[in-house]
């Protein structure tokens, strides 16, 4: 019977590779968060968040770990079984499950959530890059740091072309967007809750911006500016990293079994 040498901390240790600790925003919670270093691994499970769904999966299918994007907490007092997340953990620890999450820090790693997101979006593919949307942050080694992401289409199109393509791209349940009446081509994104990247777009000269958890003056300011706004959803925004780290985990790991979650999807809905 073959034996599997791989454990937590060899795992975290690759992810840290891709997605460096030192990429992510100051105030963001990320890395090993819960379990055993030293604790074998023959099967993990990757998912976009860590629920309780997700956790009776990984316990359904034997998994010792689950890489997710989200942390699964940012500051905690206690971890008792009161609450939804001291009950997630103590699940987790009680099955032996431990877990690691690699999330701003992802966001803005080379081959992260963004660039998986320009693929979809149109703005990069095998012979194209986005560029980082801002240049303002560096590493001591003198890489970018960029939560956001610019480029170009391979063609303009009006808006409603676009929106048809990109609720397909990102199998979206919906889409909210102001239409400024301008084609479509110069696109800068930011996966998830990129609001905070609305200046660097703006500077950007883009003609359209995607993201997600779109407030309401946004909406108002982009119709000022005349910029195309479209919120493409948390989730589909960035469970399109899920498939990328899972196929780098299979790479990376041979001996280990890697399993992309099947209990989580969009919990929006529209009406």
């Amino acid at each position: 019977m073959k034996t599997n040498k791989n454990n937590v901390n060899d795992i975290y240790e690759f992810l840290k590779s891709i997605a460096p600790i030192e990429m992510a925003v100051e105030t963001d919670n990320v890395g090993f968060l819960v379990g055993s270093g030293g604790a074998g691994v023959s099967k993990i499970l990757v998912s976009l968040d860590i629920t309780g769904d997700v956790i009776t999966e990984a316990l359904d299918i034997g998994a010792e770990l689950i890489v997710a994007h989200h942390p699964m907490f940012f500051s905690l007092t206690r971890v008792t079984d009161e609450d939804i997340i001291g009950k997630r953990i103590v699940r987790m620890l009680a099955g032996g499950i431990s877990a690691i999450c690699m999330h701003t820090n992802l966001d803005a790693a080379r081959g992260g959530v963004n660039d998986a997101l320009a693929v979809a979006v149109g703005i990069a593919d095998l012979e194209r890059d986005a560029k980082p949307l801002s240049d303002d942050n560096l590493l001591d080694t003198g890489e970018v740091v960029s939560l956001g992401r610019l480029g170009y289409l391979n063609k303009a199109c009006t808006m409603p072309e676009y929106l048809v393509f990109l609720k397909n791209a990102l199998n979206v349940n919906g889409l909210r967007y102001h239409d400024a009446g301008r084609k479509v081509y110069k696109v800068a994104i930011s996966s998830g809750a990129g609001g905070g990247e609305w200046d660097n777009a703006v500077k950007s000269g883009c003609d359209t911006f995607i993201t997600a958890d779109i407030k309401y003056h946004m909406f108002l300011d982009a119709k000022e500016l005349g910029i195309n706004i479209i919120d493409g959803g948390h989730f589909s925004t960035e469970n399109l990293v899920i498939d990328v780290i899972a196929e780098k985990l299979k790479s990376e790991f041979p001996a280990v079994e890697v399993i992309v979650s099947n209990a989580l999807d969009q919990t929006v809905d529209f009406f």
